[in-house]
């Protein structure tokens, strides 16, 4: 049952053809339980790691015992590291909820423009370009899709834009922490000298630029429509070209790890200068109705409205919360954002009856309105208090990643690697898997920098201990079904790699011979799809990357980068990537509605990778190539 396990591409039929009929069949599953039959997907992960394992089982003759402890390690993977830095960093925006600075936040993005495309481009695609830079694993999909609610997006269209938006800064994620995998696997599968973090950089730079330029036309398209792209196509351009540019720039001739620091706070710059001088007509049907920032106690109310609108439905569930509610379990959870409610005969800067009667923001006055209504006006001060967990957030990352904090955490006992108890399975070539050693970064690891991060807002925002805790404990409640996912997935991930499944589709497709060049790009993109990780997707597939361009006689540099270009365009449909916006909009279990709104983009975008790989192994791009 426990008995040691050797890989194999190919075991039915001695065929990799024949075998790859059997291989897909778990990833077939999973896409037709989520975007055909509608399943939720904590239970379409569930279903499609039982398939894996019986295909492990029953078609690649690994032990019953063996392939259970792969989906083990899996899962154990699928929570740490990636649930921890997902969990917690919603924790962290959860403490701006509860002590009301989120409100502060939003109104100052609305006050940068009132328009919800522009917001998109802002929000999504360069404030979420710097999370992925700092972070990765879902944390900009988790934090920028409640920010896109609050300002009055349907639920489905904020996950959709959150999630199309997360593309073209996943290869340089983490501070680049896929392309470092990438150089670490292929550099030992090819003797090419230029397979260095450098080298790999540069040529995913030379491609992922590209995508940038169309990925804000696309979010106003996907807000907006046609009428969309008419009508805000300057700003989608000068984020598009401005972040592509600095993304080239920096990934070419500055730092690869900061590739995606420097191009999201370029685009942002770009982007508010042109405001300055421009502002689009926005179309009355554009307005909002009363939005909620959900947490996730029911199912949010996200039916499709007209062409043209983007709607958000508002205090259908019991127990919301909205941002003008610090208390997540207030009294306020009806009040709008965009309209707090201020209460005549209280105090200035205290919650109003019901609520906890902690301290708001304290500096907020009131301004008349037009018909004498009050709103808030947020001073300086609480302005800055309301963008310092993202300060606090950069900062952290920033001095945990300088190269000797970096060394001397990556030691004992900060980190810990060991052998995962159990699990003994060798490779195609003989020698013990990689994937079975795990690696356990306790302290440098993204989601305990989160907590340290979520620790200091806290006590910048004055929440108390008490009301901190309760929250954390909260957030757990509100993810539940997006852990049972992201778990189950990454289990399916592990089973598939480690019992040969995933191999026998790789080489499957490496036999297309020098048309593979082409192909190479989807073979980056069904390994995010799978593992819901860039990172993973060049763990996994770098080094048949590299192997099968000497074999065809292609540039194993371009192969490699392609790995890793296409590999982000599966982010969008990763169940785990899903699964976390779902829980986040509180839509948990109709996963496949967002599945089934940001496949085809994913798609459009993986034949534009595949037509640019070709092109640049072609006579016609070559020069591209380093």
């Amino acid at each position: 049952m426990f008995d040691q396990f050797k890989v194999v591409t190919d075991p039915v039929g001695d065929s990799v053809a024949l075998s790859a009929i059997f291989a897909v069949l778990p990833l077939l599953t999973l896409f037709v339980l989520l975007g055909v039959l509608k399943v939720k997907a904590w239970l379409a992960g569930l279903i499609s790691l039982a398939v894996a394992l019986v295909v492990a089982v029953a078609v690649y003759t690994m032990p019953v015992g063996q392939a259970l402890l792969s989906a083990t390690e899996g899962a154990a993977f699928g929570f740490f590291p990636i649930l921890w830095i997902v969990i917690n960093a919603i924790w962290v925006y959860n403490l701006t909820v509860e002590s009301g600075h989120f409100d502060v936040l939003r109104r100052s993005f609305e006050r940068v423009s009132p328009d919800m495309r522009i917001q998109a481009i802002i929000i999504a695609f360069c404030f979420g370009a710097l999370l992925e830079a700092l972070a990765g694993f879902g944390t900009p999909v988790a934090i920028t899709v409640v920010m896109l609610m609050a300002l009055g997006f349907r639920p489905i269209h904020a996950a959709s834009v959150s999630l199309l938006a997360n593309t073209a800064p996943v290869a340089f994620g983490a501070l680049a922490t896929p392309i470092v995998t990438l150089a670490t696997v292929t550099g030992g599968a090819n003797d090419d000298s230029r397979l260095t973090v450098d080298t790999l950089g540069a040529m995913v730079g030379r491609q992922t630029p590209i995508l940038a330029v169309v990925v804000p036309l696309m979010l106003v398209a996907l807000v907006d429509g046609r009428r969309g792209i008419r009508q805000t196509w300057p700003a989608a351009l000068v984020a598009g070209l401005s972040f592509g540019l600095a993304q080239f720039i920096a990934a070419n001739y500055i730092s690869v790890p900061l590739t995606d620091i420097v191009a999201a706070l370029v685009s942002a710059a770009a982007v508010v200068l042109l405001l300055r001088v421009w502002r689009p007509v926005t179309p009355a049907d554009l307005g909002r109705e009363p939005a909620a920032v959900p947490a996730a106690r029911g199912p949010a109310e996200a039916e499709l409205s007209g062409p043209g609108t983007v709607r958000a439905s508002a205090g259908s569930r019991s127990g919301t919360t909205t941002t003008a509610a610090p208390g997540l379990g207030g009294s306020g959870g009806q009040t709008p954002p965009g309209d707090p409610r201020v209460d005549a005969t209280a105090p200035v800067g205290r919650h109003r009856d019901g609520d906890d009667l902690e301290p708001r923001p304290t500096d907020q006055v009131r301004a008349g309105a037009a018909g004498g209504a009050a709103r808030l006006a947020d001073t300086p001060v609480e302005v800055v208090r309301a963008y310092a967990p993202y300060l606090i957030i950069i900062a952290i990352f920033s001095v945990a990643n300088l190269g000797p904090v970096k060394t001397a955490l990556a030691k004992e006992p900060w980190t810990v690697k060991f052998g995962w108890p159990g699990l003994d399975i060798l490779g195609g070539n003989g020698k013990p898997l990689s994937s079975a050693t795990f690696t356990l970064n306790w302290l440098p690891a993204a989601g305990t920098l989160m907590i340290l991060a979520g620790i200091l807002t806290a006590l910048l925002l004055r929440v108390s201990a008490g009301r901190a805790l309760r929250a954390y404990g909260r957030t757990y409640v509100e993810l539940r079904y997006a852990i049972v996912t992201v778990m189950a997935v990454l289990a399916l991930a592990y089973v598939m790699n480690q019992s040969g499944q995933t191999n026998t589709l790789g080489a499957f497709l490496a036999a297309a011979g020098g048309a593979f060049v082409f192909l190479s790009a989807i073979l980056g993109w069904i390994g995010v799809a799978v593992t819901g990780s860039d990172t993973s997707a060049n763990a996994l597939f770098g080094a048949l990357q590299v192997q099968t361009a000497a074999r065809a006689g292609l540039d194993p540099v371009l192969l490699a980068a392609a790995n890793s270009s296409g590999g982000v365009l599966g982010k969008m449909i990763s169940p785990q990537n899903l699964a976390i916006a779902a829980a986040a909009v509180g839509m948990a279990g109709r996963e496949g509605e967002i599945f089934r709104k940001v496949f085809g983009w994913s798609l459009l975008l993986l034949l534009f990778m595949c037509v640019l790989v070709a092109l640049q192994g072609s006579r016609v791009l070559d020069w591209m190539v380093p």
